[in-house]
Formats: C-alpha cells, structure tokens, sequence
C-alpha cells in the first residue's frame, strides 16, 4: 500500500526552477518598492500634519510640568497630591491645567534644509509602518509555497500578531513614556531664578530621533513573544529551558530597557515590566505548542497500532 501524504503532493506540485523563483522574487520585490515609494510620497505631503501629531506627547509634558508647579506652590501636601495628579493626567483621567505661554512647546533647527531632511526621514519611516502589512504579504506570499499546509495556518497568526504588538508597544511610547520623559526634560530648566534662564528648546531632528528610536525599540521589543513562539514552534526551545532561564531573561530585560529608554530608571521599569510580562506569556504559549504537539503524536501513535 503506498503512503500518499497531500502535504508532500502539494509541495511537489509547486516546485519550479530556479528561474521562476527568481522571476517571482523580482515580482514581490517590485510590489514592496512600489509601496513604500508611495507611502513615502503619501507621508512626505502629510508630513507636517504627522509631525505635529508626534508634538503631542510634548504638549502633554508641557501640561504635567504645570501640574508639577501647581503641586509645589501647594508645599508637601500639594506635593503628595500632586503626585496623584500627575498620575492621573499621565494615564487620562484628570484634565490638566492650560499651559501658560509657547515657549514650552518651541523647538528650533540650526541649519537651513534641517527641518527638510527631517521631513524626508518622517517620511521614511512612516512609509514603512503604513506599508508593513503589504511588505510581510508579499513575503509570506513568497515562501508560502514551500510550506505544508499546516504550516502555513500556523504562521499566519504570527503575521497579526507581530503587527499588533508592534502598535501596542507604540502606543505605550505616545502615550506614557515619550510625555514622561519629556516632563522630565523639561523639570530641569531654569526659569523666572535670577537674571539666568536655562529653557530647553530640542531641534526638530534630533526630536524625531528620539521619537523614532523610542517607537522602533518598544514595538521590536514587544516582539517577544512572537519570536519566542515561533521558536518553540520549530522546536529549538521547550518552556522548561524558558523557566530555568527566566532569572537571567530578567536581567538581560532591563539591560537592554537600559540601552534603549533615556537614562531614567522609570522610563526603564516601564519598558521592562511588560516585556517580563510577555516573557510569561511567552512561556504559556511554547507550552501550548508542546501539549498540542504531543496529543498529534499519541494520536498517530494509535493510528498506527
């Protein structure tokens, strides 16, 4: 009786020369230029209204700093509910005071195509996040054809979820840990002491660098669990190597929260607590996988018998 497997068929059925493989890699490859060059011409002219829109996490400092000077005009129990209440303008729900006067919310640039570049580099970036769906498509279209058909069904929840911790990570960027740290920012200056005025006006690039930075390091790292799955997937760790490595998957967390977050260790904690989180979650999921995988493998054990 011959073995007739329809996973091997369909894999057999779309094997072709080296050539069509070719020919099809210049295909998606166009398709993934063709994107990105129209999400960059798209962002390019939407360029200052998504700038100013990254400026919100900087007028939302501007509103904590004048939460902070109402609580110190308060003395220690204005401090202490002060406290309070920058906690609960920081996560929504206290509206905070108006922000007296512009120069909270000025930056500058130093040279004459500085805010040009830094258009064109917006521009960039915001036309890989708009394309990425396109882009992992046409990847996944690629190597699909090499794959099983049970493979293929895992891997396309990975192509949600990778996306969707990405934009989770983003979102604590804008909305917690970019105000936080530019409060922070902006607590050091000296004004209205003496003849002396120490204000911070940052430059747009260097802003948007520190935007940038902040919303590709979270969104990567929130990747976690993604990239821990899919490991566990292919069989390269089991949840009990995760376990016994969780100590040290702690410290390497918040050294790398180190590296990527301002030197603050609040903006750090913030990072670190949930990609711990996720390091937790990633471990129930690599289980998942091993129970699941060990019931296909009793029950071809009793089909065979």
């Amino acid at each position: 009786m011959s073995d007739y497997d329809p996973d091997e068929a369909e894999i057999e059925a779309s094997r072709a020369p080296l050539l069509d493989h070719l020919v099809e890699l210049r295909k998606r490859l166009i398709i993934c230029v063709a994107a990105v060059f129209l999400g960059f011409v798209v962002c390019f002219y939407y360029s200052t209204p998504i700038y100013l829109l990254l400026l919100h996490p900087f007028a939302i400092a501007a509103q904590l700093l004048a939460v902070r000077h109402e609580a110190h005009a308060g003395g220690m129990m204005g401090m202490l509910t002060g406290a309070k209440d920058l906690f609960l303008t920081l996560v929504g729900l206290r509206e905070a005071p108006p922000v007296e006067g512009a120069k909270s919310l000025s930056l500058v640039f130093t040279a004459p195509l500085e805010f040009f570049f830094t258009k064109l580099k917006l521009a960039g970036f915001g036309a890989i996040v708009l394309c990425f769906p396109v882009l992992a498509w046409q990847v996944y279209a690629f190597v699909a054809p090499g794959l099983y058909k049970r493979e293929r069904r895992a891997f396309i929840p990975f192509l949600l979820a990778a996306p969707a911790l990405f934009l989770m990570g983003a979102a604590l960027v804008y909305f917690v840990i970019l105000p936080f740290v530019l409060w922070f920012s902006l607590s050091q200056q000296i004004v209205g002491v003496g003849p002396v005025s120490v204000q911070m006006l940052p430059k747009v690039s260097d802003y948007l660098s520190l935007v940038t930075t902040l919303l590709l390091g979270f969104g990567l790292c929130f990747q976690l669990p993604v990239v821990l799955t899919l490991l566990g997937l292919a069989g390269l760790i089991s949840s009990k190597m995760l376990r016994d490595g969780r100590r040290y998957a702690i410290v390497g967390v918040f050294v790398v929260a180190a590296i990527i977050t301002p030197p603050d260790p609040i903006s750090q904690t913030l990072l670190a607590l949930p990609i711990i989180l996720l390091y937790e979650i990633s471990i129930w999921c690599v289980r998942l996988i091993e129970v699941r995988r060990k019931r296909e493998e009793d029950g071809r054990d009793l089909v065979a018998v």
